[in-house]
Protein backbone atom coordinates (compact mmCIF):
# COMPACT_ATOMS: atom_id res chain seq x y z
CA UNK A 1 0.00 0.00 0.00
CA UNK A 2 2.54 2.63 -1.09
CA UNK A 3 0.01 5.45 -1.25
CA UNK A 4 -1.66 4.70 2.05
CA UNK A 5 -0.68 7.60 4.32
CA UNK A 6 -1.26 5.83 7.65
CA UNK A 7 1.05 3.02 6.54
CA UNK A 8 3.71 5.52 5.42
CA UNK A 9 3.52 7.27 8.81
CA UNK A 10 4.60 4.08 10.57
CA UNK A 11 7.22 2.94 8.04
CA UNK A 12 10.29 4.25 9.93
CA UNK A 13 9.24 2.85 13.33
CA UNK A 14 8.49 -0.48 11.64
CA UNK A 15 11.96 -0.46 10.05
CA UNK A 16 13.38 0.01 13.58
CA UNK A 17 11.24 -2.90 14.81
CA UNK A 18 12.50 -5.05 11.93
CA UNK A 19 16.10 -4.22 12.90
CA UNK A 20 15.32 -5.42 16.44
CA UNK A 21 13.74 -8.57 15.02
CA UNK A 22 16.92 -9.33 13.08
CA UNK A 23 18.96 -8.84 16.26
CA UNK A 24 16.93 -11.63 17.92
CA UNK A 25 18.44 -14.09 15.44
CA UNK A 26 21.78 -13.90 17.28
CA UNK A 27 20.23 -15.71 20.27
CA UNK A 28 18.05 -18.11 18.23
CA UNK A 29 14.96 -16.22 19.33
CA UNK A 30 12.01 -15.90 16.98
CA UNK A 31 12.74 -12.71 14.99
CA UNK A 32 10.07 -10.35 16.27
CA UNK A 33 10.81 -6.73 17.14
CA UNK A 34 8.81 -3.93 18.70
CA UNK A 35 9.07 -0.19 19.24
CA UNK A 36 6.97 2.10 21.44
CA UNK A 37 6.61 5.55 19.92
CA UNK A 38 5.62 8.50 22.10
CA UNK A 39 3.01 11.12 21.23
CA UNK A 40 5.76 13.37 19.84
CA UNK A 41 7.12 10.63 17.58
CA UNK A 42 10.15 9.82 19.75
CA UNK A 43 11.10 6.23 20.45
CA UNK A 44 10.46 5.49 24.14
CA UNK A 45 11.19 1.76 24.15
CA UNK A 46 12.49 -0.98 21.92
CA UNK A 47 12.38 -4.73 22.31
CA UNK A 48 12.95 -8.04 20.64
CA UNK A 49 12.08 -11.57 21.60
CA UNK A 50 14.38 -12.73 24.42
CA UNK A 51 12.65 -15.94 25.50
CA UNK A 52 15.63 -18.10 24.54
CA UNK A 53 18.30 -15.56 25.52
CA UNK A 54 16.84 -14.98 29.00
CA UNK A 55 14.86 -18.20 29.54
CA UNK A 56 11.82 -15.97 30.07
CA UNK A 57 8.39 -17.12 28.87
CA UNK A 58 7.20 -13.49 28.96
CA UNK A 59 10.20 -12.27 26.97
CA UNK A 60 8.18 -11.23 23.94
CA UNK A 61 9.26 -8.18 21.94
CA UNK A 62 6.13 -6.23 22.85
CA UNK A 63 6.48 -6.81 26.59
CA UNK A 64 10.17 -5.85 26.49
CA UNK A 65 9.39 -2.64 24.56
CA UNK A 66 6.41 -1.71 26.78
CA UNK A 67 8.53 -2.18 29.93
CA UNK A 68 11.30 0.00 28.49
CA UNK A 69 8.82 2.72 27.50
CA UNK A 70 7.19 2.69 30.94
CA UNK A 71 10.61 3.04 32.58
CA UNK A 72 11.49 5.91 30.22
CA UNK A 73 8.23 7.65 31.03
CA UNK A 74 8.35 6.87 34.72
CA UNK A 75 4.81 5.49 34.70
CA UNK A 76 3.00 2.42 33.45
CA UNK A 77 0.29 4.32 31.58
CA UNK A 78 1.43 4.79 28.01
CA UNK A 79 -1.50 6.89 26.80
CA UNK A 80 -0.71 8.77 23.61
CA UNK A 81 1.82 6.09 22.63
CA UNK A 82 1.86 3.58 19.79
CA UNK A 83 3.14 0.01 19.95
CA UNK A 84 4.72 -0.94 16.61
CA UNK A 85 5.52 -4.64 16.19
CA UNK A 86 6.58 -6.81 13.29
CA UNK A 87 4.04 -9.60 13.98
CA UNK A 88 0.46 -9.49 15.19
CA UNK A 89 0.58 -9.70 19.01
CA UNK A 90 -0.39 -12.88 20.86
CA UNK A 91 -2.97 -12.87 23.67
CA UNK A 92 -0.39 -11.95 26.33
CA UNK A 93 1.02 -9.08 24.30
CA UNK A 94 -2.36 -7.80 23.15
CA UNK A 95 -3.43 -7.82 26.80
CA UNK A 96 -0.26 -5.97 27.79
CA UNK A 97 -1.00 -3.29 25.17
CA UNK A 98 -4.51 -2.86 26.58
CA UNK A 99 -3.24 -2.73 30.17
CA UNK A 100 -0.54 -0.19 29.22
CA UNK A 101 -3.27 2.00 27.69
CA UNK A 102 -1.44 2.55 24.38
CA UNK A 103 -3.50 4.54 21.89
CA UNK A 104 -2.75 2.24 18.98
CA UNK A 105 -1.16 -1.01 17.93
CA UNK A 106 0.55 -1.09 14.54
CA UNK A 107 1.76 -4.44 13.25
CA UNK A 108 3.28 -5.97 10.16
CA UNK A 109 2.35 -9.57 9.40
CA UNK A 110 -0.80 -11.32 10.58
CA UNK A 111 -0.37 -14.42 12.75
CA UNK A 112 -3.07 -16.93 11.81
CA UNK A 113 -1.90 -19.41 14.48
CA UNK A 114 -1.69 -17.15 17.56
CA UNK A 115 -2.72 -13.61 16.59
CA UNK A 116 -4.90 -11.81 19.11
CA UNK A 117 -5.52 -8.56 17.22
CA UNK A 118 -7.98 -9.87 14.67
CA UNK A 119 -6.73 -13.22 13.38
CA UNK A 120 -7.49 -15.89 15.96
CA UNK A 121 -8.77 -13.60 18.73
CA UNK A 122 -9.45 -9.88 18.93
CA UNK A 123 -8.40 -8.98 22.46
CA UNK A 124 -7.78 -5.28 21.78
CA UNK A 125 -11.30 -4.66 20.49
CA UNK A 126 -13.18 -6.62 23.16
CA UNK A 127 -15.98 -4.32 24.32
CA UNK A 128 -15.84 -5.83 27.80
CA UNK A 129 -12.46 -4.20 28.42
CA UNK A 130 -12.05 -0.64 29.63
CA UNK A 131 -9.54 0.33 26.94
CA UNK A 132 -9.48 -0.45 23.22
CA UNK A 133 -6.51 0.76 21.17
CA UNK A 134 -6.82 1.61 17.51
CA UNK A 135 -5.29 -1.01 15.21
CA UNK A 136 -3.36 -0.60 11.96
CA UNK A 137 -2.24 -3.83 10.30
CA UNK A 138 -0.04 -4.73 7.36
CA UNK A 139 2.77 -2.15 7.68
CA UNK A 140 5.76 -3.69 5.86
CA UNK A 141 3.99 -7.02 6.30
CA UNK A 142 5.96 -8.78 3.59
CA UNK A 143 9.30 -7.84 5.19
CA UNK A 144 8.12 -9.29 8.51
CA UNK A 145 6.70 -12.43 6.92
CA UNK A 146 9.86 -13.16 4.92
CA UNK A 147 12.04 -12.78 8.03
CA UNK A 148 9.83 -15.18 10.00
CA UNK A 149 9.45 -17.68 7.15
CA UNK A 150 13.23 -17.80 6.65
CA UNK A 151 13.79 -18.34 10.38
CA UNK A 152 11.26 -21.17 10.68
CA UNK A 153 12.46 -22.83 7.47
CA UNK A 154 15.94 -22.95 9.05
CA UNK A 155 14.53 -24.40 12.29
CA UNK A 156 12.87 -27.28 10.43
CA UNK A 157 16.15 -28.45 8.84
Amino acid sequence: MPHDLPHQTWRDPMLAALAEARAALATDDVPIGAVVVGPDGSVLGIGRNVREAEADPTGHAEVVALRAAARARGEWRLDGCTLVVTLEPCTMCAGAAVLARVDRVVFGAYDAKAGAVGSLWDVVRDRRLNHRPEVLAGVLAEDSAVLLDTFFRGQRR
